[in-house]
């Protein structure tokens, strides 16, 4: 069934008196994607993720198991297979590490937020290459909260809309400064780069590629399971068309 989404879309107006941001509303066409596949899911776990943008996500497209066939095989992947401690001390064993040689195809690749996203972490070069080598041929590749950082630093925010937790657009601006960095949105869709704000938000942006993908019902269902009140067209939220 043909879904009519509204989506706020940020258009810059400029006259001869100077520029001004301005909202503008549009109105375009979501046909769900309907893939006929199972889709495998990545999320890339380090040391000091944080419990709610890892869980948050995982919980939605895990449960598509129950609203659709075939759905989402969900995996954790880390830089090699030690225990990974999250921020909040959860342990967590990894399904498999960068280098594993069984590691699945990988058709939507997610960063979740860490405590160390926004330095060390983008020094260190085997997450950078596997986020960057796993990200092209991906489907979609999705942040939340700081995990952003991460995917602008493997060069996929380059030429696209993005944002970032609410607190860090300044910090994200003044590292990238050649990115064009939206604020006061849930979440962004440009191409295959998905990023949000993360938080308790984090639910947002898998619900939307849930509905993009399979429809605005397998997404209000997915929603129930977790008693949240599913309406994209409550959401402030930016898509690229």
């Amino acid at each position: 069934m043909l879904k009519i989404i509204k989506v706020l879309l940020l258009s810059i107006l400029v006259s001869s008196c100077g520029s001004s941001e301005t909202d503008q509303e549009v109105i375009y066409d979501v046909v769900p994607q309907l893939p006929g596949k199972e889709l495998n899911v990545a999320f890339v776990l380090v040391d000091g993720v944080y419990n709610s943008e890892l869980v948050a996500p995982m919980d939605i497209f895990h449960h598509t198991i129950f609203h659709t066939d075939p759905a989402m095989k969900v995996f954790t992947v880390a830089p090699d297979t030690s225990v990974i401690t999250t921020f909040e001390g959860l342990r967590i064993l990894p399904d498999y590490s960068f280098s594993s040689s069984d590691l699945p195809s990988i058709d939507i690749l997610v960063v979740p937020s860490a405590e160390h996203s926004m330095n060390k972490d983008l020094e260190n070069e085997a997450l950078i290459g596997f986020v960057r080598d796993k990200g092209t041929t991906a489907r979609y590749v999705i942040s939340l909260c700081d995990g952003a950082f991460v995917l602008a630093k493997a060069g996929f925010a380059d030429g696209r809309k993005s944002t970032t937790f609410p607190s860090d657009i300044q910090a994200y601006k003044e590292m990238y400064p050649d990115l064009d960095v939206l604020s006061g949105v849930s979440f962004v869709h440009d191409g295959k780069l998905i990023t949000s704000a993360g938080g308790a938000k984090s639910y947002d942006p898998a619900l939307y590629l849930c509905e993009l993908l399979y429809g605005r019902e397998v997404a209000i269902g997915l929603a129930g399971g977790l008693v949240i009140d599913w309406d994209l067209a409550g959401i402030d939220h930016v898509v690229v068309p």
